[in-house]
């Protein structure tokens, strides 16, 4: 997708979708093709043919717009970057009809490109399938994925030690996880659910369904909510209480979605996220969905793979975890021999 440099270029690039023709009515509602995060679009319905309509609402997001005008100016920030969905319910004698478009926002700034340093390299269990990955009092949490091979575990950094371990039931391919409130909650990837265990035994303390999302992959939090991605370019905020699907963000850099977003972490008020089968993680601001920084750590795969064979869709950077009070960076990939603590330098 090509980025539109001059808002006066895209207000006059209109997507003109016509989804209505019934007894002599027909409709279309154009809606600005791509804007910036922070520039206006322009949502404008209009009738071809037919006699006059009693009203037409509009909605973004399934949100009514508070004008009945049958042209509207919104403001892009209003509804944060990636596509969103422009509906106009039409009222006429006797019936109803709904007339769809979109509207794409792109975010305002090129992401900061991120290098890294090395700092501490630590061993890792090539058979774990890493899907998630957590610090905590000193120990990693690590959920791996696989039928058969989906495991819940705590580690001793140091030397790798495996010091306690959970199987989950083969008839599940497990995926990400987090800690909050002395709970461990870790996604399964299609069973549509997740499971809840005791920090200190691992014993199973409830379930929990997945709602709008499909699939899970990535799980963190932050003081307040549970944050999940789930193999898409979204990213969807849970209530700690019910774990319920509250809203959802799109990840977006100035030109495209950023998809296949896969392990989560939640640092100093933003989001890193590796994406599947590229060795980077790209940092997200939660609020708005933009894409702030990306980070290639391919040079971290190229050192395993000197001492192992890695497969080359599979055996990718995935697991980020961070210890908060020493300012700690862990990570690691798939079937990985290496666990490594890293620095990321703003280039």
């Amino acid at each position: 997708m090509r980025f539109l440099k001059y808002f006066s270029l895209i207000l006059t690039t209109f997507l003109t979708i016509t989804s209505c023709s019934d007894a002599g009515y027909k409709f279309k509602l154009n809606t600005s093709k791509k804007v910036t995060l922070g520039e206006k679009a322009t949502i404008n319905f209009e009738q071809i043919k037919g006699e006059q309509i009693d009203s037409v609402k509009l909605y973004v997001n399934g949100i009514l717009l508070p004008k009945e005008d049958k042209t509207i100016t919104v403001n892009s920030s209003d509804f944060g970057v990636g596509k969103h969905a422009v509906t106009a319910l039409v009222f006429y004698p006797g019936k109803v009809k709904k007339v769809n478009n979109s509207i794409e926002v792109v975010a305002n700034k090129t992401p900061d490109v991120y290098n890294y340093n090395i700092v501490n390299t630590y061993p890792h269990d090539t058979k774990a399938y890493t899907q998630g990955l957590e610090y905590h009092d000193g120990f990693l949490y690590e959920t791996t994925g696989r039928k058969g091979e989906s495991w819940l575990r705590k580690i001793e950094i140091s030397s790798g030690k495996i010091v306690q371990q959970y199987d989950l039931d083969e008839k599940y391919f497990g995926e990400g996880m987090t800690i909050f409130n002395d709970q461990i909650y870790w996604l399964t990837w299609q069973a549509g659910k997740g499971f809840i265990y005791n920090l200190s035994d691992f014993s199973k303390k409830g379930e929990f369904l997945y709602n709008k999302s499909v699939q899970g992959w990535g799980l963190t939090h932050s003081d307040t909510e549970l944050i999940k991605s789930d193999g898409t370019n979204k990213i969807w905020f849970l209530s700690t209480d019910n774990q319920k699907e509250l809203r959802s963000i799109q990840a977006y850099t100035n030109k495209y979605p950023v998809d296949n977003l896969n392990e989560l972490e939640y640092i100093n008020g933003k989001i890193y996220a590796n994406k599947w089968q590229q060795n980077s993680i790209v940092i997200i601001d939660p609020q708005t969905g933009v894409v702030e920084g990306v980070a290639n750590l391919n040079g971290l795969r190229d050192i395993v793979a000197k001492e192992q064979k890695l497969e080359p869709a599979d055996d990718v950077l995935n697991g980020i975890a961070y210890d908060a009070k020493n300012n700690r960076l862990f990570v690691t990939g798939k079937h990985w021999g290496k666990l490594f603590e890293i620095e990321l330098i703003k280039q």
